[in-house]
């Protein structure tokens, strides 16, 4: 019985230590995103000549049992999947590069999307598995759209750094003014009366108006000081949506 307990005892011990071991600063992904990306473009010809930090990490993360997953706070979680998202999308893009568009990748019915690619607590997922079955069904938050990057112009900036627990609020606040910022994705027309808005505003509107508010009010507060006083005291404003370029977002194009 003594020995049952002792044996108990340091089974708990090793779990506590490897739960302990997982690097939640993400320090590999971190290095990949400043050596290959600036402007939220990335040096594709660079990553791919040199991609052994990036597949050791993407390794790290799929080494990670679900049960030790769920002992995690909800910002370890998020940011984990977060980074893991933008790191096997990365692979993909490398693993078929050159390529002009994400869309390049697969077929009609096997698109870049569907492609199992995702090593994810025992299993090979896709990318709509781990967006739309995880992240978007388990967590409430519309601003993990400006996060996930889907190597496009039209995304949202793939950030110089990854996602950490300490500083994801930070990091997501910061991700929608720059990407409402963009003028060529989202502006304001005061005049006209007229706001322009990324297609991701309505293919995932419901994500935005779970807390009760309809799309414009939630994400007016990303926009400038005077755009949202325009928005708030200006009366109503028509929405229409701005194309989505699906070009590839390579800084090495042309070198």
């Amino acid at each position: 019985m003594r020995l049952f307990t002792i044996l108990l005892l340091v089974l708990s011990l090793t779990e506590f230590v490897q739960a302990a071991e997982f690097d939640h600063s993400h320090q590999h992904f971190d290095r990949v995103l400043k050596q290959y990306v600036k402007n939220g473009l990335v040096n594709y010809a660079g990553l791919k000549t040199h991609p052994q930090e990036l597949n050791s990490y993407l390794d790290q993360l799929a080494s990670v049992p679900e049960d030790e997953f769920a002992r995690w706070n909800e910002n370890q979680q998020m940011a984990f999947l977060i980074n893991l998202y933008n790191a096997a999308t990365l692979r993909l893009i490398v693993d078929h590069y050159p390529v002009k568009s994400i869309k390049d990748i697969g077929g009609v019915l096997n698109g870049p999307w569907k492609q199992k690619v995702v090593h994810l607590w025992g299993e090979t997922i896709t990318l709509d598995d781990l967006e739309h079955g995880i992240l978007r069904k388990r967590y409430a938050e519309p601003r993990v759209h400006f996060a996930l990057v889907c190597a496009a112009h039209g995304c949202p900036p793939l950030r110089e750094e990854a996602y950490t627990e300490k500083k994801l609020n930070e990091q997501l606040d910061d991700q929608g003014r720059r990407f409402i910022g963009n003028k060529e994705k989202n502006r304001v027309d005061v005049s006209a009366h007229v706001v322009y808005l990324s297609p991701i505003f309505k293919w995932y509107a419901q994500d935005f108006e779970k807390k009760g508010s309809p799309v414009l009010k939630w994400i007016t507060p990303f926009f400038t000081k005077e755009e949202q006083a325009a928005l708030t005291n200006g009366g109503e404003f028509k929405i229409r949506y701005t194309d989505y370029d699906w070009s590839l977002n390579d800084s090495s194009v042309g070198k």
